[in-house]
């Protein structure tokens, strides 16, 4: 089956045409990109026609807009993916020479020599001085610079212009005194520099605009699959336990039947309802679910997030305790049996400014394994409770907060 999409392999995004993975690319850096069979979802929505691409936009709309109901125009939509490279539309000049009669006899037009001079004393080629002041209709240098400016990424700003020989050209106009000359190359220069300081001060502010609207999109895309994950486990854990009250009321029904059964077989006379036993009260305490105990893991990052929290107005200061408690977690797991490494002084300076000050940073390591010695002046590591899943664990959850500028946040 031929591809239908692009499917980018760093974040598994599925893209219509070589034009959005090449946006894609450049907004996110990812370049690992092969054909999928796999279509790209266009779910339309029925009150606004609002095109959604996937399953989270489609809720993300529906939480803005409040419109649920979409139809799924996928199929139709779909449609085999071309992989060449959209080719770079011809300059209107290209297009008028391309008209013109082959026949007919091409030649360099004629431009003020004086000006051309000047251009080429610019630093500009003969060929792109020619150009600019052809196209420019030689109307003077300021024009000539000015062109070249805006067509200097033409892919034929070095090729020479040719014109029909019969053609008739405008006088040129006078040139500018060596004076004006001068004053007029500055004024130029300083315009194109603040031009393309602008242009790439609006592109980034752009670009910035685009990582955070992503940024945005991407929490509360997480939000809502986490959300939605919740509710399918409640869904199944209440459907469980239908489930388990069926299965004990059908056989509680069997057991009363065989006991009526037994009855009849003996010749005694059925049992009367006020006569039955109430129901143990046991059978209401089955009914609750175990609470799972948190593991050392969910502990961890708990400690952290709340470390986080607590301090979130120095965030520098909250990072290096980050990576300190990093620094003895990984020199215990590569060291185990160093005792200088299992072994921290609380009183030390250094410690405390970096983690022991901090609320939730002794903590951490207790959770790690680490106990109080010698009257609190010590944490301590023993070598038997060396556990290196657990350290594995804690340092996994540390590189995560101190990778991920969205931890702690939510």
């Amino acid at each position: 089956m031929a591809g239908v999409s692009l499917k980018c392999g760093d974040c598994g995004a599925l893209l219509k045409s070589v034009e959005e993975a090449q946006e894609h690319a450049e907004l996110t850096s990812h370049s690992n990109f092969s054909e999928s069979t796999e279509p790209v979802l266009n779910l339309l929505c029925t009150a606004c026609s609002k095109p959604c691409r996937s399953k989270t936009e489609s809720d993300l709309h529906t939480k803005r807009t409040g419109h649920t109901e979409f139809v799924d125009k996928t199929s139709e939509a779909a449609k085999p993916i071309s992989l060449e490279v959209p080719k770079v539309s011809a300059t209107p000049e290209d297009a008028a020479t391309a008209t013109t009669n082959q026949d007919e006899e091409m030649v360099v037009p004629e431009v003020d020599k004086k000006i051309l001079e000047e251009l080429e004393s610019m630093g500009f080629s003969t060929t792109q001085a020619t150009r600019a002041l052809h196209y420019s209709g030689n109307a003077g240098l300021e024009a000539a610079v000015t062109w070249i400016v805006e067509h200097e990424n033409d892919p034929d700003i070095d090729q020479m212009p040719l014109i029909p020989a019969n053609t008739k050209v405008e006088a040129p106009k006078p040139s500018l005194t060596p004076e004006e000359l001068r004053a007029k190359q500055q004024e130029l220069r300083e315009r194109a520099r603040k031009k393309k300081e602008e242009e790439e001060k609006r592109t980034e502010r752009e670009r910035e605009k685009e990582r955070i609207r992503i940024g945005k999109e991407l929490l509360e895309a997480k939000r809502i699959e986490e959300e939605n994950e919740r509710k399918r486990i409640l869904a199944l854990r209440k459907a469980e336990k239908e489930e388990e009250r069926r299965a004990r009321e059908k056989i509680k029904q069997k057991l009363e039947e065989d006991k009526a059964e037994r009855r009849r077989r003996l010749g005694l006379p059925p049992e009367e309802p006020s006569v039955a036993k109430p129901a143990p009260v046991v059978e209401e305490k089955k009914s609750f679910l175990p609470i799972r105990p948190a593991t050392k893991a969910e502990q961890m990052r708990e400690c952290l997030r709340s470390l986080k929290q607590n301090h979130k107005e120095d965030d520098a200061r909250v990072k290096r305790a980050f990576q300190t408690l990093l620094t003895y977690v990984g020199n215990v797991a590569r060291n185990p049996d160093e005792e200088k490494f299992r072994k921290i002084r609380l009183t030390n300076q250094s410690f405390q400014e970096r983690v022991g000050a901090l609320k939730g940073g002794i903590k951490f390591l207790e959770i790690c394994g680490f106990e109080k010695i010698d009257g609190g002046e010590f944490l301590f590591l023993p070598r038997n409770k060396v556990e290196m899943a657990v350290l594995n664990s804690a340092g996994s959850e540390l590189d995560s907060a101190i990778k991920n500028p969205f931890f702690g946040v939510l």
